[in-house]
């Protein structure tokens, strides 16, 4: 079989002269990835008003995007191997900017819902596409450097959606955060044709359409399965789908040990330096997204900042990403990826369990510096783990090593919003439950507080407002016993208003203390199996191939 690899790339032995720039690019594309989702969670609150949006509407609004994101990746990552990377790039971001207009219309949750799940198809072409893209127009002496540049990218982006958000929720609605990835989207599509060079395998096998699908209806399954059984209940639609992620797992794992050139040969996970970098992937995120989650609502709802300043406090963790990608850029060629990802799974860890001093007294400065380990921690990891995966597929199979990747990112940032946003949920209901008891209040009111530190919040002000009115109306009776029992009664709703008030503040920073002890007891045994898992000795920009290579090869001759 004749391989043309990359052959616009590199001509002559030379590499292509507007690499960096091309980067550039496929980094504008990873920003407004990222950015759909984070900026949105400062938004949530006004889509919540204006649509009436139920928490369950929310949370498919939320995670709407994700499930076609993940599901698609593998399928269409191999696609875009076979026929054109840069191609992949540009209908993604086609894609996604129709899905981004298409929702800053919407006025209905159904609609909204919609419009997301089009942006997790574009985006699902988009992220593998960067990474095949990068990794195929870098000569592997740089590619190092290159990912480094793209997983800061990624850390920014985790500040700049709040910030971008809460600077046009100043004077714009909700809508105007759907927008503010169209004009990106649309420099990007542009850029993309002048200064990223075409990119494809080169080779005319057909492709394993079996795999893929089967890889669609697992990893769609279990996705579903983490977002609706935590928050919803395990009925009988989650535990269906439960089944399903199982059953199509096994299937897909069967058939590709089967078949002679499959969308993904499962036997990469057998080698440690692979099966590790997914694993620290995964569980990272799975602690970086869950605490941005009730990081983002105790700084809105607790400390009372608006979007804008919400996302202004979160820059320490974007600078911190790109000073710990510096400090990885140059320590792990020199102790290796073992010791870079160890240590920073080990910072992640212990920025998490700072987090478990937090309490109802707590102000901004106790989250500063959690937040600076936690972007040195993400900096010194996870690009490290991203070069070793992508160094563990050949050049024809780019676009589905960026897959894997992303597939682990998007899979660990679910489990981490589904186990550790639930956890907060039944802890702040807990909590809340317990420092309300005796309030007088009435018992439909602290149900209602108890659904999230929002609705808590929104409670407290109701039952302000309601004993303001009573107060009106004894300075205006002309009974003086009237005024008297109306008096009594404004003073005492004025007072289980100031102890809802409390009660929900305390409650909820008590939730993140609880749930952040549990993010780090998981992010610490997480680091203690990939550092086993990691082989030592591993400098970066060694990658893994003669050790994936032997176990692909050994596979293909048992066939």
């Amino acid at each position: 079989m004749r391989l043309v690899l990359n052959e616009p790339v590199e001509r002559m032995g030379r590499p292509y002269a507007r690499r960096w720039w091309a980067l550039l690019v496929l980094c504008l594309s990873l920003l407004i990835i990222v950015m759909a989702n984070t900026a949105l969670t400062v938004a949530a609150p006004d889509m919540t008003r204006d649509l009436g949006l139920s928490s369950a509407d929310l949370q498919w609004v939320i995670d709407g995007y994700t499930v076609p994101y993940a599901a698609l990746m593998l399928l269409l990552g191999a696609i875009g191997d076979k026929y054109s990377r840069r191609g992949a790039l540009v209908l993604g971001l086609v894609v996604f900017g129709g899905g981004a207009v298409f929702g800053s219309l919407a006025g209905s949750a159904a609609t909204v819902i919609a419009a997301r799940a089009v942006m997790g198809v574009g985006a699902a072409l988009i992220m593998p596409a960067t990474l095949s893209l990068l990794a195929a127009t870098f000569p592997r002496a740089e590619r190092a450097r290159a990912i480094t540049l793209w997983t800061a990218t990624a850390g920014l982006a985790i500040a700049a959606g709040p910030v971008v958000a809460g600077a046009l929720l100043k004077g714009h609605g909700w809508a105007s955060t759907f927008l503010i990835n169209v004009p990106i989207a649309a420099v990007a599509l542009v850029a993309a044709f002048v200064l990223v060079p075409p990119s494809r395998a080169g080779h005319h096998d057909r492709i394993d359409y079996v795999g893929g699908l089967l890889s669609v209806v697992w990893i769609g399954s279990l996705i579903y399965v983490i977002i609706e059984g935590p928050h919803f209940g395990w009925h009988v639609k989650a535990v269906t789908a439960a089944a399903v992620a199982g059953a199509g797992l096994v299937a897909f794992v069967l058939w590709e040990l089967r078949h002679p050139r499959p969308i993904l040969d499962v036997r990469r996970f057998t080698a440690r330096r692979f099966a590790g970098s997914n694993l620290a992937v995964a569980l990272f995120f799975l602690a970086v997204f869950g605490a941005f989650y009730y990081l983002t609502q105790h700084l809105q709802f607790v400390l009372g900042y608006d979007a804008l300043a919400t996302g202004v406090r979160m820059l320490p963790l974007a600078g911190a990403v790109f000073v710990g990608s510096a400090l990885t850029g140059y320590l792990t060629p020199r102790v290796g990826m073992k010791w870079t990802v160890t240590a920073g799974m080990a910072g992640g860890t212990a920025a998490l369990a700072l987090l478990t001093r937090v309490d109802g007294s707590s102000s901004y400065g106790d989250f500063v510096v959690p937040l600076v380990i936690l972007g040195l921690a993400i900096g010194l990891a996870l690009s490290p783990c991203t070069d070793a995966i992508m160094g563990a597929f050949p050049e024809s199979e780019l676009g589905v090593g960026g897959a894997v990747n992303d597939t682990s990112l998007e899979l660990g940032g679910s489990l981490g919003i589904a186990i550790l946003g639930s956890l907060l949920s039944t802890s702040y209901s807990r909590h809340l439950s317990d420092a309300t008891a005796g309030s007088g209040l009435p018992a439909s009111a602290l149900s209602t507080a108890q659904d999230s530190v929002g609705a808590g919040y929104a409670v407290a002000q109701g039952v302000g407002e309601k004993a303001r009115h009573l107060a009106a109306q004894a300075a205006h009776a002309t009974d003086p016993q009237q005024a008297a029992q109306l008096k009594a009664q404004a003073g005492q709703l004025a007072q289980g208003a100031r102890q809802m008030r409390d009660a929900v503040g305390a409650s909820f920073a008590d939730a993140v203390a609880h749930t952040s002890l549990v993010g780090a007891v998981i992010l610490g045994l997480g680091t203690l199996a990939v550092a086993l898992l990691l082989p030592r000795g591993t400098a970066r920009g060694t990658a893994p191939a003669e050790e994936v290579k032997e176990l692909v090869e050994s596979g293909a001759k048992a066939n």
